[in-house]
């Protein structure tokens, strides 16, 4: 039996459900990538997301949508499909590509075209005065796509800049419980028009799906996934990520459905717990986030990694930390490119703290927490 999910408009395009289903973990199998589709129907999902840079996902995904047509035709032609093209494509790569892509998924026509990662200054001037230009009105010009985006891991100035350009409709960004820069961002364009998807908020916002111990406490009676998945719900974000590799990946999508109310006074109760907790645990070591000790001569991404710090030491997202901070300069222009070993105690960044952290001493803990192996606890 399908769920009647609620549906909110994104940019000129159909309305989508408030979950996403993000096909990325569907590489395995036809048949995984069937089940888990048939799962996102029941629970009332109608986007689907995908890329070519996914490996096998566009063809298993065109089969299974080629088996849903011939099943129940209806539910098919309700869906919204969303694919994405890399920056820097030539305009005969790019319309080669878009073909082919069309092509594994079994259509004429896509409803949204997005950029995938438009993380770099020469990423937007491609989009907006390069080869991209003239690839993005040709797809629209064509009718193979009926609106554009662009997803982004850059810099909030850089994503500002591809917001006000006026060229796109839709825009997929970090939006998490526990990485709040981009709301405001996503609040504006949300007020012109622009549909707002946010990017994994169960994974990339910090593995909620498998929250330690004392992030569960902070949270109680809520899921952490749960409130982070209703903060954002209750800012109007249009649409959710969901990267389900299995069909009880998709549980929280069927149970928050239909809520896109405000917070409950229970939520903003627990919300303010979660910060407390975390406040009381990291004491006057708290990075505020506020972003002012930029820019750094060393170009070491302070708050970035002080973030970090920050979901270690109050949220005992040790795990999730460590791994991501295991990740900066091993992933390109998709995550940072400096460690906190970076740091030469310039003391560039010292005046300009509102809160007087001393920074270098910050940092050089964060490196000696989350880039050390683990060790053995001693006690406890």
């Amino acid at each position: 039996m399908t769920t009647e999910a609620r549906r909110r408009p994104f940019g000129l395009g159909r309305p989508v459900s408030l979950f996403t289903l993000g096909t990325m973990r569907c590489v395995d199998s036809p048949a995984q990538m069937g089940a888990v589709l048939e799962a996102a129907l029941a629970v009332g999902i109608n986007h689907l997301e995908t890329a070519p840079a996914y490996g096998p996902a566009e063809s298993f995904l065109g089969a299974a949508l080629q088996d849903l047509e011939a099943r129940q035709p209806e539910q098919r032609r309700d869906l919204v499909l969303t694919s994405k093209l890399l920056p820097g494509l030539s305009l005969a790569a790019g319309q080669a590509q878009l073909k082919a892509l069309l092509h594994r998924l079994g259509i004429t026509r896509l409803d949204n075209l997005a950029v995938h990662g438009l993380n770099l200054d020469e990423h937007l001037h491609w989009a907006l005065h390069g080869p991209g230009r003239e690839l993005l009105a040709w797809a629209l010009g064509e009718g193979l796509v009926g609106q554009v985006g662009f997803s982004s891991h850059g810099a909030t100035e850089l994503i500002t800049e591809a917001l006000a350009s006026g060229r796109f409709s839709f825009c997929s960004l970090h939006l998490h419980l526990f990485d709040r820069e981009r709301i405001p961002l996503a609040r504006s364009a949300l007020a012109e028009g622009l549909g707002v998807m946010a990017i994994s908020p169960a994974d990339k916002g910090g593995r909620l799906y498998d929250p330690p111990a004392e992030l569960v406490a902070d949270c109680a009676p809520f899921a952490p996934l749960e409130l982070a998945y209703r903060l954002l719900l209750a800012e109007g974000i249009s649409t959710l990520t969901l990267g389900a590799a299995q069909p009880s990946d998709l549980a929280w999508a069927g149970l928050l459905a239909h809520a896109d109310q405000a917070l409950s006074d229970a939520e903003q109760r627990a919300l303010a717990r979660l910060e407390h907790q975390g406040r009381s645990r990291l004491g006057t070591s708290l990075c505020g986030q506020c972003r002012q000790c930029l820019p750094c001569p060393s170009a070491v991404p302070i708050p970035a990694l002080l973030r970090l710090r920050n979901l270690a030491l109050g949220h005992g997202m040790q795990s999730f930390a460590s791994e991501r901070y295991a990740l900066i300069g091993r992933a390109g222009h998709w995550w940072e490119q400096h460690d906190a070993g970076a740091c030469n105690r310039c003391g560039d960044c010292l005046p300009r703290c509102p809160l007087g952290l001393p920074i270098p001493d910050l940092l050089a803990d964060t490196h000696q927490r989350l880039a050390a192996p683990p060790r053995r606890r001693l006690w406890g």
